[in-house]
């Protein structure tokens, strides 16, 4: 049976959205694991995202879903004193495996085709990057991301 309420022994919070998502089942999925794994809210950036009706724990519900027009609306409504965590396969970015998550945080994720682009990734705080050389689903990287988090910060 699933759990209806999830509690962690943790301070701090985070968030994750996408940018530039190209389909929007990759929100809704991220918008469950979110739920799952305690977010305390999604995003997007530059595209919105259209109710769909296949969740079945109704995350809308339980987190909320935020909309900014850019990068740069976004990083203006970070909450004080909470770094934006580009999620990247880049030269720059740290190795997930050995990545420190901030207690506070807002993650970033490109879509599987282009990433992040260049004005996006200049204004992230830090990166961090999933081993292989290839992306991986945005949904699904920014589940790992979570999942990661959560077992190194519980």
């Amino acid at each position: 049976m699933a759990r209806l309420k999830q509690t962690y022994a943790q301070n701090g919070f985070f968030g994750i959205g996408i940018m530039n998502n190209v389909d929007e089942i990759n929100i809704g999925t991220l918008w469950r694991s979110a739920y799952i794994l305690g977010a305390a809210f999604i995003f997007t950036v530059d595209k919105k995202y259209k109710k769909q009706t296949t969740d079945v724990v109704n995350a809308w519900q339980k987190i909320p879903l935020y909309h900014y027009n850019s990068i740069d609306e976004l990083v203006a409504n970070l909450p004080y004193d909470t770094p934006l965590i580009g999620v990247e396969l880049d030269e720059n970015a740290h190795d997930i495996t050995r990545f420190e998550h901030p207690h506070r945080c807002v993650y970033l994720l490109g879509n599987e085709q282009s990433g992040l682009p260049p004005q996006a990734l200049e204004k992230c705080h830090r990166l961090v990057q999933l081993p292989g050389d290839y992306s991986l689903n945005v949904s699904v990287a920014g589940s790992i991301v979570m999942y990661d988090r959560l077992a190194k910060l519980s």
